[in-house]
């Protein structure tokens, strides 16, 4: 079995603050740990489900998180951002069986994660086909593009419940709920456990019934904090300027929406 690992940091055990996620901050390394803790707890239910190889994108701002001296020997791991419009699924590809997204987290303009955002601080709110769309979205369907299922999500509670409701065959387990700029959150050592044995059970399960199905057509729509950026950013090739903050792409083809993204945000 060849697995596929994305991670960001932003829905891990604990997290409250931005502080906490930027690397220059004295609060980071905590997280920092964190975040490769529920990767190895990640990798270690995979390995027990029957892996063979797996493959690790750091997908959280620098791509360069994950502490890597205690990876399994079974492991790649993809640091820093080649400019790839796959993004947090770079070299995700037909050979994979499975891909499991780490640490994710709530979309632009959720309340439920103090963190919640999606790609950038600077979209307020994007939508495909007029549904609100988070990271998880975004890199699912990238996967379903390519044949691969999401067949584990770890991350705050409104997220997973967002998961249940796209396809409630994929495994997502909650380690925090954001209230206001609060967070209720899983011991770590819980979360960790938690994931291990999520991520094995997933792995053993029917694969295929989490692969999403992707539409015909895309529409999507990016509102931008800032008017300015709305305006560059519709000169992208197909965009349209819809609103004094809103962008519009339509495409058949998801690849381009992904390519689109690279460039428009």
């Amino acid at each position: 079995m060849k697995v596929f690992i994305s991670a960001d940091i932003e829905g891990t055990a604990g997290i409250t603050n931005w502080d906490e996620a930027r690397k220059p901050h004295a609060d980071y390394p905590e997280h920092r740990q964190q975040m490769t803790r529920e990767v190895l707890a990640a990798c270690d239910g995979a390995n027990a489900a029957g892996a063979k190889e797996i493959l690790i994108k750091d997908a959280h701002a620098t791509g360069r998180n994950i502490l890597q001296a205690d990876l399994p020997e079974n492991v790649r791991l993809i640091r820093g951002w080649s400019g790839h419009p796959m993004s947090m699924v770079q070299e995700l590809d037909k050979s994979f069986d499975a891909a499991m997204f780490i640490g994710y987290h709530s979309k632009a303009g959720d309340e439920t994660n103090p963190l919640a955002h999606t790609l950038t601080l600077e979209v307020m709110r994007m939508r495909i086909n007029g549904v609100p769309t988070s990271e998880f979205l975004l890199h699912a369907y990238a996967a379903a593009h390519v044949g691969v299922p999401v067949v584990f999500v770890s991350g705050d509670w409104q997220l997973c419940t967002d998961i249940k409701e796209t396809n409630p065959n994929i495994t997502a387990v909650a380690v925090s709920e954001g209230i206001g700029p609060s967070t209720v959150s899983l011991a770590p050592k819980a979360a960790c456990a938690q994931i291990r044995e999520r991520v094995q059970q997933a792995l053993q399960g029917d694969l295929k019934k989490c692969l999403l199905k992707l539409p015909e057509r895309f529409t999507l729509e990016i509102e931008f904090n800032n008017p300015v950026k709305a305006y560059q950013s519709s000169w992208y090739p197909g965009c349209k300027h819809i609103g004094e903050r809103t962008i519009r792409f339509e495409t058949s083809d998801y690849f381009e929406v992904m390519r689109a993204l690279q460039f428009v945000v």
